[in-house]
């Protein structure tokens, strides 16, 4: 009998959770990701109240993953590259703390990791100004309406789909 595949959780905000759901569902070793929102104080948050702005709540994606197939510090890395981190509380267009740059740990473990990951992005060179991703522990994961998962396989034609999403995959060398 086949014994299941120790999995691992990852909680990552950067903007839009469509972009980094389709980003990190093409990452081998990923099993699953749900979009949806954390980070702030009310139970049950709506998309509408997010938007609102008042929830405190961020867009985020929850990530399983195999941690034999992919590392957090994988995770990570592609974390860094699918967003700008010194943005904040915006990515591109979509402005708003909702759309801010945060890592949630779940593990103490996963805090060090993220703690080093950002001293070393912020020491890469890569960026013109300070990073303002923000580092917190896991707490409630709210998964998004039904109408939010899987946004992109879902809508590949929409205008933000193309505008948007496609650019990114592209620039990451993914499926579009």
């Amino acid at each position: 009998m086949n014994s299941p595949v120790p999995t691992e959780t990852a909680t990552l905000a950067g903007g839009c959770f469509w972009c980094l759901e389709e980003i990190f569902r093409q990452q081998p070793g990923v099993l699953k990701v749900v979009s949806g929102y954390t980070g702030g104080t009310t139970k049950n948050p709506t998309y509408a109240q997010v938007c609102d702005g008042d929830t405190g709540h961020a867009e985020a994606v929850q990530i399983v993953f195999d941690p034999q197939a992919i590392s957090y510090d994988k995770l990570l890395d592609v974390f860094w590259k699918s967003h700008d981190p010194t943005q904040l509380n915006r990515q591109g267009a979509d402005l708003g703390t909702q759309y801010r740059s945060a890592i949630f740990t779940h593990s103490e473990a996963q805090a060090a990791a993220a703690k080093a990951a950002l001293a070393a992005e912020s020491q890469s060179g890569r960026h013109a100004r300070p990073i303002v991703t923000e580092i917190a522990p896991a707490g409630e994961f709210y998964p998004a309406e039904d109408y939010h998962r899987e946004y992109y396989r879902n809508n590949k034609r929409a205008p933000y789909c193309r505008a948007v999403i496609q650019p990114k995959l592209k620039k990451l060398g993914l499926e579009d």
